[in-house]
């Protein structure tokens, strides 16, 4: 296990506001946060879930006989290596960004020759590596935890956490109508029926990794980030010993404000009117067909009324820290 190295990694269901969180958490004077979803998986992941969630969203598995420059590479980081490769092809391609794979590369391999290899420190090595190849990155000189994030990787929570005694988990959750309403927009989207199917394994994951690691997994709904992101991530700063400042009140990369979360994600506009709104795009037919196959979800999180008033209710669940309350 890697000890000291400290790491908070987000997840969430597609379109369930994990972006958007994750560019709430980046101007934090205490945090590094990785600049695109963190793509940590390789090729090597293989199990039942495979089938179901891209490979490069999962927790990573290596090659026993790998090198540490095969264990790079087999990393696939599509966002960000293509952003330093490619850049005029990157969705990014807009914000500058001093960052060179190449560079990144010698450098994790030193931190590797000095730690060795296995799944936790090639992670630890490849956080570490980043943020030391981005030279136009803007320090605060005080950061002491790295975040990351990728979609749908609160299924891998547990690896996570046992790899990693310093890790938290933190999985957001949206209301599944709006969430669909926005994946419906991608190019080529999920159907309602196989979405759902992600959105719930996403959400049993969650509160099974809740049960059994209480104090280190964290839920947050992406209704509170939007209606009060101060307060609703202060509480996992709290919980991580960080202080709860002011640039949680306003999402950024690199520091610098963003008008509206995309490209990062396909919420544009992260208000709690904008949400439901999104919600009401879908039609009654599809609404009723989210209700039934999210049912058992929608107490827990709060959600059973939120069509109808706009607002959801109190979740039956500690969400933050401790075990259900009921």
């Amino acid at each position: 296990m890697t000890d000291k190295f400290r790491l908070l990694m987000l997840g969430a269901m597609y379109e369930n506001g994990g972006n958007t969180t994750h560019r709430f958490l980046d101007g934090h004077p205490q945090l590094f946060v990785y600049p695109f979803e963190s793509q940590l998986g390789t090729r090597l992941v293989n199990d039942q879930l495979s089938s179901t969630f891209p490979v490069k969203y999962r927790w990573p598995e290596f090659a026993l006989d790998a090198t540490p420059y095969e264990d790079y590479k087999a990393i696939i980081d599509e966002e960000g290596k293509v952003r330093a490769r490619t850049p005029n092809v990157s969705k990014f391609r807009h914000e500058p960004m001093e960052f060179s794979d190449d560079d990144r590369l010698e450098k994790y391999l030193a931190h590797i020759k000095v730690s060795g290899r296995s799944r936790a420190k090639n992670v630890a090595a490849f956080f570490k590596a980043s943020f030391e190849a981005w030279k136009d990155y803007k320090k605060s000189g005080r950061e002491e935890v790295y975040v990351g994030y990728s979609p749908v990787l609160v299924v891998d929570a547990d690896k996570i956490l046992n790899d990693m005694s310093e890790a938290h988990f933190l999985h957001v959750v949206r209301n599944p109508w709006s969430a669909y309403a926005d994946t419906k927009k991608r190019p080529v989207p999920l159907s309602l029926k196989n979405y759902m199917v992600g959105w719930t394994l996403n959400q049993y994951f969650a509160l099974l990794y809740k049960e059994q690691f209480p104090d280190r997994m964290h839920i947050v709904r992406a209704e509170d980030v939007m209606a009060d992101s101060k307060k609703a991530l202060g509480e996992i700063c709290t919980k991580l010993g960080l202080e709860v400042a002011d640039s949680l009140k306003t999402p950024t990369w690199n520091g610098k404000e963003l008008t509206e979360v995309y490209p990062w994600g396909t919420i544009r506009k992260a208000t709690p009117e904008a949400n439901i709104a999104t919600a009401h795009e879908l039609s009654a037919s599809e609404k009723e067909q989210i209700r039934q196959m999210t049912a058992q979800y929608l107490d827990v999180f709060g959600y059973r009324t939120l069509l109808d008033d706009g607002v959801p209710a109190e979740p039956q669940m500690a969400l933050t820290a401790g075990k259900s309350s009921k």
